[in-house]
């Protein structure tokens, strides 16, 4: 009875058997084929039929009454380690296609079911990796454009909040940049162009801590790419173009102006030369002394007029260097060592120590040249000159961190109406006492827009008969 059961069923799990080999899936045959000992299905099936014989013959035996007790709890033994181990296959597969899943390099499961889902999730897991790759290097690249435009660009929310900006914003705008996208006209062209979804352009203007004209131009960004409204706003410079059109106005109504007083007298001392005093030996010694001395004038005035002209193209940017005052001051003293002999001037110098500042060593030379310039002109002779670097403490300068260059003198002092237009051009508190010591008018509003360029500040102290105090204050 056992083998009449048992042997019409053999055919039929052969024929199943055949029909797995017969029709392998994709996966089963991306991994190695059917015949495979690891990776086909064979060994799946074979479990399936090991698991399933003992449990139909005990099943048969137990209906026919022919089984004893004990051939039966064999079978049934037979079928419960079957099974675990099953189980056991199922978990090693699982948790290798955990491993997979996560991207752990590993063997494809044993089962084919498990073969089939792990081959789609691979196909997956490589379809997503392509995608992200490809929209990495589009971010990269995005984010490298945005990066190296020479103008500073601005990704702002319709609260105002900078969300992003490039390198040239973070640069040329530093702590400025709220203060910019504060701006009555940059805020209504951001709202105008986030309400309606068209581009807007304004013209701002800045007077503090340097003045600035800008252009910006406002584009409202797509909602679907970001989260919330957006705008990018672009900010062209046209600082230097102004102040290069203003330059050639004014270096032309200026040196027309200072010009035409050393001029007329040349020519008059050329006419005089050339008739009364032709024969005149004394009269054309000191002619022609006159005529050295408006000359060199002349030229002291078109190098300061150029150095101002300069200076202000770039007032606008921050300097790039560092000065160490330690060498700056000897150095620039060194060079005014003949004129500082001959006035017989006594020198009180203090430099403490202090790290490197940020700025342009050449330009605060300058303003240290001209400074000390005016002490000399204007000081007494035989007198002192104080020349101090220190730290700032206190007022009137800002709390935040600086160092203070003071240069004072011992002079006739200024009067307190004269101050507050002392920096201005060609402003002179005794015009004929300045021309005829050489002066130009235009030394202190040098030193104000170059220590204006290193953010910084110039206070100026006199007392009619104590002489005067020039305070450079630069951040650190």
């Amino acid at each position: 009875m056992a083998r009449r059961s048992s042997s019409p069923r053999r055919p039929r799990f052969r024929r199943r058997e055949a029909e797995g080999k017969l029709s392998a899936s994709p996966a089963s045959q991306q991994s190695g084929g059917p015949g495979d000992p690891i990776h086909g299905p064979g060994i799946g099936r074979w479990l399936l039929l090991v698991l399933t014989v003992p449990v139909v013959g005990a099943l048969v035996l137990v209906a026919v009454g022919a089984a004893r007790a004990d051939a039966v709890l064999c079978l049934l033994t037979v079928e419960i380690l079957a099974g675990l181990g099953l189980a056991l296959i199922w978990r090693q597969d699982l948790e290798r296609l955990q491993r997979f899943v996560a991207g752990l390099p590993t063997l494809p499961p044993l089962l084919p079911e498990i073969d089939r889902v792990a081959g789609s999730l691979a196909q997956t897991a490589e379809r997503g990796r392509v995608e992200q790759a490809r929209l990495s290097g589009l971010l990269r690249m995005e984010e490298a454009i945005t990066e190296r435009l020479p103008e500073p660009l601005i990704l702002v929310s319709a609260d105002g909040t900078v969300q992003r900006a490039n390198e040239a914003a973070r640069h040329s705008l530093g702590e400025d940049s709220a203060a910019v996208l504060r701006h009555p006209l940059l805020r209504g062209a951001i709202d105008k162009a986030l309400s309606t979804g068209e581009a807007q352009a304004a013209d701002l203007f800045f007077a503090a801590p340097v003045p600035r004209e800008i252009h910006a131009t406002v584009t409202p960004m797509d909602a679907g790419l970001f989260h919330g409204r957006q705008a990018s706003v672009l900010l062209v410079d046209h600082t230097r173009e102004r102040a290069v059109e203003r330059m050639r106005a004014d270096f032309v109504a200026n040196a027309s102006h200072e010009l035409r007083t050393p001029l007329a007298s040349l020519i008059g001392f050329v006419e005089t030369l050339q008739g009364p005093a032709r024969d005149d030996g004394p009269a054309r010694e000191r002619f022609l002394e006159i005529m050295a001395r408006e000359a060199s004038r002349m030229n002291r005035l078109i190098d300061d007029l150029l150095s101002l002209s300069r200076i202000e193209m770039t007032e606008h940017q921050p300097p790039q260097g560092r000065i160490d005052f330690s060498q700056l001051v000897p150095r620039t003293l060194a060079g005014l060592e003949q004129r500082i002999a001959d006035r017989q001037v006594r020198l009180d110098l203090t430099i403490s120590e202090l790290p490197l500042i940020p700025g342009d060593a050449d330009q605060m030379a300058q303003v240290l040249t001209n400074l000390l310039d005016n002490a000399l002109k204007y000081g007494r002779e035989r007198g002192c000159i104080t020349v101090a670097v220190t730290e700032a403490a206190g007022a009137p300068w800002p709390s935040r961190p600086g160092v203070v260059l003071t240069v004072g003198d011992d002079g006739a002092g200024i009067s307190r109406a004269h101050i507050p237009r002392l920096t201005e051009r060609f402003y002179r508190v005794d015009k004929g006492r300045s021309r005829a010591i050489g002066g130009t008018g235009l030394g202190l509003a040098i030193v104000k827009h170059i220590v204006n360029r290193h953010r910084g500040q110039l206070v100026i102290t006199s007392e009619e008969g104590q002489g005067s105090r020039f305070c450079v204050w630069l951040p650190r």
